[in-house]
């Protein structure tokens, strides 16, 4: 049995120029970060006494004998591309929703990957891992995915990941000092909208709208920039004020971000002394990030107290495998190389 465990991200500046439609021509960056709320995935090979082959388990529960028969697009595609032979049992557990803007259908991928090499007896790269999960999303699934979930996810950690050239993708970690770090974690909440959407048809209609908002996705790529310099050289504040500012280029970008009731959270938590904030993901529903001043934390839960609101810290190891033990539930199964108990992938 295999169990790997892969973060979750938040983005908090550049979205939108991961995608191929924009890097392609004009280049990306995104500076974004992993947090301590993860995807579980466990894996095994199914014992030879049912009368299917793979065992599935999400938020449904699927029973079937070929590839083509799986409904879960990552499961079957990843499958496909791992050509694995055998049977196995996959059962996926989170620590919080799908399909709120937290990357978690990447994280996903990426786990699952993780965890069928470990399966095989294989230690493969994180860079391996994110340009294969890429290809996974973007080619064999089809959907309309950036690039920056599968590089957070693979990889963990706070960084500034750059898009397009020659090298296509390049993570750099952020390296500031502990103590401005924790600052802005302090100066951070996490509200849940009580919505879950499909970002891939919203992030669709972003890129169909890419020829009509290059002034805008050029600005948001510029703040990026900024960002960087302002965590280097100035006060926690400024990175604030520039979300506020990214916040509304994005909801420019397309009306299908916002909704009323991320405009209710937003606006609400401003008036109570936010400094500045963002929808994370593509939009549509999911998760609300607030910058805002310690001390005034406490009057703007009061305002947003219906909405759910999550703690949190940053981290940074990326996709991990934490529990190894491939030989489980086996039967008459050629030897694999043993990894050891534990491993870090």
């Amino acid at each position: 049995m295999i169990i790997s465990r892969t973060p979750f991200r938040i983005s908090f500046f550049g979205g939108g120029t991961d995608y191929p439609a924009w890097y392609n021509e004009n280049g990306g960056a995104v500076l974004a970060t992993t947090f301590d709320k993860y995807c579980y995935i466990t894996l095994r090979y199914l014992p030879p006494f049912f009368d299917h082959k793979y065992r599935i388990i999400y938020s449904k529960m699927e029973h079937v004998n070929t590839l083509d028969e799986i409904n879960h697009p990552s499961v079957r595609e990843t499958l496909r591309f791992m050509d694995m032979p055998q049977a196995v049992e996959i059962h996926h557990d989170g620590d919080l929703p799908a399909r709120t803007g937290l990357g978690s259908s990447s994280a996903f991928t990426v786990g699952l990957l993780n965890s069928l090499y470990a399966l095989k007896g294989l230690r493969v790269t994180r860079e391996r891992l994110v340009n294969e999960a890429i290809h996974i999303e973007q080619d064999m699934i089809g959907e309309s995915v950036g690039c920056q979930d599968q590089a957070l996810a693979g990889f963990g950690g706070f960084n500034y990941i750059e898009f397009g050239g020659n090298n296509h993708l390049r993570v750099r970690k952020v390296t500031i000092p502990t103590e401005k770090l924790n600052r802005l974690q302090d100066h951070l909440m996490l509200f849940f909208t009580g919505f879950t959407r499909f970002a891939s048809e919203i992030a669709q209609h972003q890129i169909n709208n890419i020829p009509n908002k290059t002034k805008e996705l050029t600005a948001m790529q510029q703040l990026t920039e900024e960002a960087m310099r302002v965590l280097s050289d100035s006060d926690v504040k400024e990175f604030g004020k520039l979300l506020h500012e990214s916040w509304l280029l994005k909801r420019s970008l397309s009306d299908k971000i916002t909704t009323p009731v991320v405009d209710e959270i937003y606006n609400t938590a401003m008036s109570a002394g936010a400094i500045g904030g963002k929808l994370l993901g593509a939009g549509g529903g999911g998760f609300v990030l607030l910058f805002v001043e310690p001390e005034k934390q406490s009057a703007v839960r009061a305002k947003l107290n219906k909405f759910l609101e999550i703690p949190f810290r940053f981290e940074d190891q990326g996709s991990q495998i934490i529990f190894y033990q491939p030989d489980s539930g086996v039967v008459n199964k050629p030897a694999v190389q043993k990894l050891g108990q534990s491993v870090h992938i």
